[in-house]
């Protein structure tokens, strides 16, 4: 049996040559990548105001839930998530609300960025932890690991499918705020020489314990508030001009809000949650020790899906360039066409498997490993 790419690759040479394509992808960023950002968050807007727009008018309305949910995709995949990994940063001139140390900072986060997830958090659990330990037992979103304990539950296949989809639709608030915040708190622990923190499941979700009073003051409370209370009560005056009633008004975009936040969960968990899932992607054992081998491992630890124009991308949240991203998680989205082509020709030149499929068939497949079916590759089970 031949030696698996991973262990025979020139993996000095491998950064020699990604270096090489990002300097020649990023030369010349400017004014022009600022404006694409721009259009791209006027497309979210857009969504959203004509989602809010027309969810008064009547309740269980699919088409109102959509264009809500697809402006609060885009905030958080497109815009808040290559603000904050600071792709922006470097570009002269650039607003400071644009940037990683204005955009979603202090009472900013209520205009600028307003999910189940406190901005400090989400920066330290996806952009640093996340990132940076790819594959590994510290990445906090490596799903065959998350899947451990419920893989150990017996219960029917059927039942196992439920419980998934139940996730689906609610992950962003039952894993991601808890989530993100326990990688906040051990960060600040470990910053101030404190050991790890030690808390339950159930003392996480508890109010009348610290950890479970600040998912609850700062995640869950907030966002409840102004997306299901606050705004569908903006629209009592304009049920009561328009004689269908300010109740009613109110009511409908309640129901439809919540509609949307099923179809956000649905969708984001359909674009973050399979980008790094399959019995065709990589699981590491140790931590990297070189850039060459972290670019290996982004490559081979991730998943594109379909690329190639805006619209695409927009659906996708720009997570459709999973690959590039990872290895350049400072990428101004502008830059992503430009990239991806020259990455996935580099691969094929080194013989380097390049994942790119269709997210659906990802989904299946990040849906077999979920239910061990199938497990994911790993440098010890590949010939050396």
């Amino acid at each position: 049996m031949s030696k698996h790419i991973y262990h025979t690759i020139d993996r000095e040479q491998l950064a020699k040559d990604l270096d090489e394509i990002r300097n020649e992808v990023l030369a010349d960023l400017g004014e022009e990548d600022f404006k694409y950002l721009k259009k791209i968050e006027r497309w979210g807007r857009i969504c959203t105001l004509i989602g809010y727009g027309t969810a008064w008018i009547i309740p269980f309305n699919p088409i109102s839930a959509y264009l809500i949910s697809q402006g609060s995709t885009t905030r958080w995949t497109t815009i808040a998530h290559h603000i904050t990994h600071r792709a922006y940063d470097k570009i002269e001139g650039m607003p400071k609300r644009y940037t990683s140390k204005g955009f979603a900072r202090g009472n900013r986060r209520f205009i600028d960025w307003m999910e189940w997830m406190l901005p400090e958090a989400w920066d330290k659990e996806h952009n640093d932890m996340h990132h940076y330990n790819l594959g590994e037992k510290a990445d906090p979103d490596q799903v065959e690991f998350n899947m451990e304990q419920f893989l150990n539950i017996k219960m029917p296949m059927p039942v196992r499918y439920i419980f998934l989809a139940l996730m689906a639709c609610t992950w962003k608030f039952l894993y991601y705020a808890p989530s993100t915040l326990k990688e906040l708190r051990k960060f600040k622990a470990k910053k101030e020489g404190n050991p790890e923190p030690e808390y339950s499941r159930a003392d996480e979700w508890n109010p009348l314990k610290p950890e479970g009073r600040q998912l609850w003051s700062q995640c869950l409370l907030p966002y409840t508030f102004i997306r299901f209370i606050l705004i569908p009560l903006l629209f009592i005056p304009v049920g009561m001009l328009a004689a269908i009633g300010g109740a009613a008004a109110a009511t409908n975009v309640l129901i439809n809000s919540l509609m949307a936040e099923v179809f956000a969960n649905l969708h984001t968990f359909l674009i973050i949650g399979t980008n790094h899932v399959g019995d065709d992607l990589f699981l590491f054992e140790q931590k990297s020790k070189s850039k060459g081998e972290f670019y290996l491992r982004q490559i081979l630890g991730s998943t594109n899906f379909a690329t190639g124009t805006d619209r695409i991308d927009f659906l996708h949240g720009w997570l459709n360039y999973q690959i590039e991203h990872h290895l350049w998680p400072d990428m101004p989205l502008s830059r992503y066409q430009r990239a991806q082509p020259k990455v996935k020709a580099l691969c094929e030149k080194y013989g380097l498997p390049y994942c790119q499929e269709s997210v659906f068939k990802r989904l299946w497949k990040t849906l077999n490993v979920m239910t061990g079916k199938t497990t994911m590759l790993k440098p010890s089970t590949v010939p050396s």
